[in-house]
């Protein structure tokens, strides 16, 4: 191996150690910083369990059940979107002569040792998001469980036992669909390596730095924030329904009250000559 080899071998070994801190640590980083207020992801957490709070002690639940069905719709379609992504790419490492051509006009080195490790590291920071989405899908089929199997009638203690417990449920699901659409941030940082060690080491930095900008300081994240301020002024549990049958009105009453109802609704007969 020459000196020249050498010093590039360094440097891609270096760079790769940066994307793997950067990749692997961000979301450590996130977390870490989060415990102050002003962070997406722990404002995101307040907001989720207020709507579990509400959903707790929501008659009709049909605004909840849509919500759900958008996240399962969501993860579906990135989790779709990765295998297609990873049969490219698998396919681009066992084509012919033609696709490397095509590669070498973009100015990829093809002669490199280290292209097929180079698309692998692709594969797998795609990989990894496919196991986010499809845990995520998992995680959401429970929260649908979980909604369904909480009682009408529930008092102050009980709808905060169910909030709580509902929102252990949607919140890791939640996160894991955030973690897999971060992924394609670090798929294109590792994409970048077919360009030279340099290319890697800015897209890792550049992925951390708009990351964490659209974490702290996006318009996103000012308007989260807003919100999280708003729902911990306000009073919560807004209203409960009663639990025991002494609460609510008579049976009797329900019937006649039913049957009145209907009675307005149904049409009026035209008078007969």
């Amino acid at each position: 191996m020459s000196d020249l080899d050498f010093m590039t071998l360094r440097h891609d070994i270096a760079a790769l150690i940066i994307f793997f801190v950067c990749w692997l640590g961000y979301e450590h980083l996130i977390k870490l910083l989060s415990k102050r207020r002003g962070m997406l992801l722990k404002d995101l957490t307040v907001v989720r369990h207020a709507w579990m709070r509400e959903m707790v002690i929501r008659d009709f639940k049909l605004f909840d059940s849509n919500l759900i069905g958008h996240g399962v719709n969501s993860a579906s379609f990135f989790a779709s979107a990765n295998l297609i992504l990873i049969a490219a790419i698998g396919g681009a490492l066992f084509s012919t002569d033609v696709t490397f051509q095509y590669a070498t006009g973009l100015g990829i080195d093809t002669s490199s040792s280290l292209l097929v490790i180079k698309l692998s590291l692709v594969i797998l920071c795609l990989a990894r998001g496919l196991l986010n989405f499809v845990w995520a899908l998992r995680q959401m089929n429970y929260c649908v469980a979980a909604f369904g199997a909480i009682p009408l009638n529930v008092d102050k203690e009980t709808a905060d036992k169910f909030t709580e417990a509902a929102s252990d449920i949607i919140d890791p699901a939640m996160s894991n669909f955030s973690q897999g659409v971060r992924g394609y941030y670090f798929s294109l940082s590792a994409g970048a390596w077919l360009f030279g060690p340099w290319a890697l080491i800015i897209a890792s930095l550049g992925a951390v730095f708009l990351l964490g900008y659209r974490q702290a300081n996006s318009q996103a994240s000012r308007g989260l924030r807003r919100m999280r301020e708003l729902l911990e002024e306000h009073p919560y549990p807004t209203r409960t329904r009663p639990l025991y049958e002494k609460d609510t009105l008579p049976l009797e009453d329900i019937l006649a009250m039913h049957k009145d109802d209907r009675a307005n609704h149904l049409p009026k007969k035209e008078p007969q000559d």
